[in-house]
């Protein structure tokens, strides 16, 4: 089992930067994989950014340049930097975890998720 936590989510104006961390406790083996997605209202919960064990990072094409995703396993912290964040952005982050990544940001991948820290930038 793995927990999830959440932090760091607010508001900020377009093309600013906000940090997101998720605190992970439980089996360190079965959260080998960490990832973020998001989901903007009234839309589908989207892939936004994976990390394997070996600090392997992939990112979805909408946010590459500008957002990046990486983890202290010491703290067993997962963290995602968000610079020149534009209204699209906005949306309800979550932090996922599972023990190997695997192609895509499909959501039946991941068996562990948090309850999310809400993003908004605004114009």
């Amino acid at each position: 089992q793995v927990q999830l936590v959440e932090s760091g989510g607010g508001s900020v104006q377009t093309r600013g930067s906000l940090r997101v961390a998720c605190a992970a406790s439980g089996s360190t083996y079965s959260s080998g994989c960490m990832a973020w997605f998001r989901q903007a209202p009234g839309k589908e919960r989207e892939g936004v950014a994976s990390i394997d064990r070996t600090d392997r990072a992939r990112y979805a094409d909408s946010v590459k340049g500008r957002f990046t995703i990486t983890r202290d396993n010491a703290k067993r912290t997962l963290y995602l930097e968000m610079n020149s964040l534009k209204p699209e952005d906005t949306a309800m982050y979550y932090c996922a975890a599972d023990t190997f990544c695997r192609s895509g940001f499909r959501l039946d991948d991941f068996r562990y998720w948090g309850q999310g820290t809400q993003v908004t930038v605004s114009s």
